[in-house]
């Protein structure tokens, strides 16, 4: 009987020697088959490259824009708009455009094809671009003669009241006429920069403009 005890005794010994062994080896399977079961982080999406398509088409279509108080800011026609979210400009064919500049003054632009973004105060014009600041007076009640431009490429910021070209353009402010290969007319000085070959011709007031 004594001996059996003694191997009893002998065996629990040697089981306690070696159970930190076996509790260790439990835990480190018990770890490994809860991370291969665990759910799997997502992986971070690579953001794709924006791409410069329309998301919507108009055709015969005529967007109007008011101010704050209910007034006419700008109304932009074409034959056909093409809207491009990535940088929220719509391209039309055949655009016509009358905005109204914060201070009242009336401008008309119409050209072959046009980009406009989103609220129409900056437009570039391309093939017979035509852009034309009514008639109208100052501040001091002087009177401002009409502004046209016209060239093959205009670039107008209609609230600024600035036009500018890198190629040929004519300006016709009332009888005057002037052409140059680039331009930067800023109505609000009243200053244009007219560079490459300027040609001009000044029809002095009260005076029929003839060949000079």
């Amino acid at each position: 009987m004594r001996s059996v005890l003694a191997a009893l005794r002998d065996g629990l010994d040697r089981a306690t020697i070696y159970l930190p062994i076996i509790l260790t080896a439990c835990l480190a399977l018990g770890t490994y088959w809860l991370v291969r079961n665990a759910p799997q982080l997502a992986e971070p999406r690579r953001e794709q490259a924006v791409r410069h398509d329309p998301d919507y088409f108009m055709r015969g279509f005529v967007i109007k824009s008011f101010l704050p108080s209910g007034a006419l800011r700008s109304e932009l026609a074409g034959q056909e708009g093409r809207h491009y979210p990535d940088n929220d400009t719509i391209e039309v064919d055949q655009l016509r455009l009358r905005s109204v500049s914060p201070v009242g003054r009336v401008t008309r632009a119409s050209a072959d094809r046009g980009l406009s973004n989103g609220d129409a105060s900056e437009v570039q014009l391309f093939g017979h671009a035509l852009v034309v600041r009514e008639a109208d007076t100052d501040a001091a009640g002087k009177p401002l003669p009409r502004l046209e431009f016209r060239g093959e490429f205009l670039h107008a910021f209609l609230d600024t009241e600035r036009v500018r070209s890198n190629r040929p353009v004519t300006l016709t402010r009332g009888a005057d006429r002037f052409t140059a290969e680039s331009m930067d007319y800023d109505n609000l000085s009243g200053i244009a920069n007219l560079r490459g070959r300027v040609r001009g011709l000044l029809v002095p007031d009260g005076t029929a403009a003839g060949p000079r």
